[in-house]
């Protein structure tokens, strides 16, 4: 589906932050973070939503989703992790995607209020998509 902009950076023709990708899906950095090191996971296939996903897909897919988590956990020396989906509404872009966001102790996160934040620059973004890599390889 080209005029889906996660299908182009799960095949290579858009650019993103990359972080990881296996044979079923990618992960790479929101380019509007909640925190710096936020990370996305779509699958390569395109779906739109979590229950369009074909059961023989969930447990690779999760599978990454997990050590995406713990990768960005180590690599960021994070507390711990948040990790969410949306269903269509609050979904900013129609393909499937996990966020996996750093959090720390105190952080100011609360509910489902998701304050949004900007890298100063593409080298602090490659900076925080390597330190996540790293873990992974």
């Amino acid at each position: 589906m080209s005029a889906c902009l996660f299908c182009a950076i799960a095949s290579g023709s858009a650019p993103a932050f990359m972080v990881a990708s296996c044979d079923s899906a990618v992960a790479f950095l929101d380019i509007r973070p909640v925190f710096k090191g936020h990370v996305l996971v779509a699958p390569r296939s395109h779906v739109v939503t979590l229950p369009d996903l074909p059961s023989s897909e969930l447990a690779p897919y999760f599978g990454f989703v997990q050590t995406v988590a713990r990768a960005v956990e180590t690599g960021l020396s994070a507390g711990g992790t948040f990790v969410a989906i949306n269903n269509k509404v609050s979904q900013s872009v129609p393909h499937l995607h996990t966020h996996v966001v750093p959090r720390t102790k105190g952080d100011g996160l609360r509910g489902f209020f998701w304050p949004r934040t900007k890298y100063e620059s593409d080298d602090e973004a490659r900076s925080y998509a390597e330190k996540i890599a790293a873990v992974m390889s």
